[in-house]
């Protein structure tokens, strides 16, 4: 075992079902809602197309829910996927995810939730953020930062800020909505507008990269498992909180395109940087700008926050296997948080913020987190077949059914992705599997030994 300030270090269990369910939420509906759809329209012609997607994406991220709540249960360990990872496929596995966390993943989720925080928050005081990037990327890295600071002072301090914020963000989306189906038709909204399509072609590639767009909105639904050894018990919190969350999810998000679309033609859609602002100018003008502003930056950082609380714990669970640096394992003495952690990812994430772009930084993202969501929900057939008498307080429902609908339809989206976009796909997977001779050079002995 590692050597860390304290002589097992542990993390207390604070988290309740409720505060559960809102960090799964919270976590999620971030930046995608508000910055996503735009993309989705430039690729998908069709709003039937765009909302049928978004409904599939749904459908994905749900089965992936009912499944991977199975691994959530059984193995309540912090770190959560990289656990499923290595009790289904071995170390070198769970230690290729802990690297693509490191050198790709979590850096980019966070600086793609910030530049949005960054970017709203310009709008919202009248300044073009197009036209002012430097300062946008600068507000974006002190987000991350300050998140950094509340998750580092306690866990119950972040769920807290999470929790908040998520019912300010659904109250803000429920608005949009509810002004845009009560008085759009004074402003020039109409039925049309969601079958209307944009007259160019409808392609398989162009549906396949927006429904990458899509997912990255959606993800977030597993991150809680990363907390899992904070959730109080989490063999019956920890399946019920990703569940529920994830069908709030799906409901809030179809609701809110629909509006979108209802409002905003998609063509128009299309050029829309920032649809949220522009969908409420359209009802309400410069006042409505402000207002959503307001929320899309609360929902940004409540994502934002809510990731960082989540995501050092897979670094902590590293280290505390001897697949990591120590010094990552250490727990703050007087907060009991994996401050090191914390702060590793938050410098990762605003070196990101000032260099890349939000498409760059997302796409990135969802390409090399859902492979690995996809090989942890394939460890289910492995471990109910090595390990058959491990307890497993809530079992994976449609078995084997829904398990083998998720992993089969991130393998699709993953390979069209590979032949619509080969160069930045194979960057991406290289960078993951360069992890592979650092794990034999450095880790592998450590591991043993732990």
């Amino acid at each position: 075992m590692p050597t860390t300030d304290t002589a097992a270090p542990k993390l207390a269990r604070t988290l309740g079902l409720w505060s559960s369910v809102a960090l799964v939420v919270g976590i999620t509906i971030g930046s995608g809602i508000f910055r996503t759809p735009a993309t989705v329209a430039q690729r998908v012609p069709s709003p039937i197309a765009v909302l049928l997607l978004w409904v599939i994406g749904g459908a994905i991220t749900l089965c992936g829910a009912l499944s991977i709540g199975e691994l959530a249960a059984a193995l309540p360990e912090t770190g959560g996927l990289y656990a499923y990872l290595r009790e289904g496929w071995g170390r070198l596995a769970a230690f290729l995810f802990g690297w693509s966390e490191l050198v790709l993943i979590r850096a980019n989720a966070l600086g793609g939730i910030a530049v949005v925080f960054g970017e709203y928050f310009l709008r919202s005081v009248g300044v073009d953020p197009i036209e002012h990037v430097i300062a946008a990327r600068a507000l974006s890295a002190a987000a991350i930062a300050f998140a950094a600071a509340v998750n580092i002072r306690g866990t119950n301090l972040g769920a807290f800020v999470v929790g908040v914020a998520t019912w300010a963000k659904f109250a803000a989306l429920m608005i949009l909505a509810g002004a845009a189906f009560a008085i759009g038709s004074r402003h020039g909204a109409h039925v049309e507008n969601l079958t209307t399509a944009a007259g160019e072609p409808l392609l398989i590639g162009g549906m396949g990269l927006a429904l990458v767009s899509i997912l990255w909105a959606y993800d977030g639904w597993a991150d809680l498992s990363f907390a899992s050894g904070e959730v109080k018990n989490p063999q019956v919190n920890l399946p019920r909180a990703i569940i529920l969350g994830t069908l709030a999810i799906i409901a809030i998000y179809l609701t809110t395109n629909v509006a979108y679309l209802y409002v905003t033609p998609l063509h128009t859609m299309a050029r829309s940087r920032l649809v949220a602002a522009d969908t409420m100018f359209a009802l309400f003008g410069r006042a409505g700008v402000v207002l959503v502003s307001m929320f899309v930056m609360i929902s940004s950082f409540s994502s934002l926050n809510g990731s960082m609380l989540a995501s050092p714990r897979v670094f902590f669970a590293m280290a505390d296997d001897g697949l990591f640096f120590e010094r990552i394992a250490r727990v703050h003495p007087r907060f009991q948080t994996p401050y090191v952690a914390i702060l590793l990812a938050a410098l990762l994430g605003m070196i990101l913020v000032l260099s890349r772009t939000f498409e760059a930084l997302t796409d990135t993202f969802v390409l090399a987190i859902w492979p690995f969501y996809a090989l942890g929900v394939a460890a289910l057939f492995r471990l109910r077949r090595l390990r058959p008498d491990l307890r497993r307080p809530y079992r994976a429902i449609g078995y084997p059914v829904v398990p083998a609908i998720f992993v089969l339809a991130v393998a699709a989206f993953v390979a069209n992705a590979l032949i619509s976009e080969p160069l930045t796909t194979g960057i991406t997977f290289a960078l993951i599997l360069s992890g592979a001779p650092v794990y034999y050079a450095v880790f592998r002995g450590r591991a043993r030994r732990s």
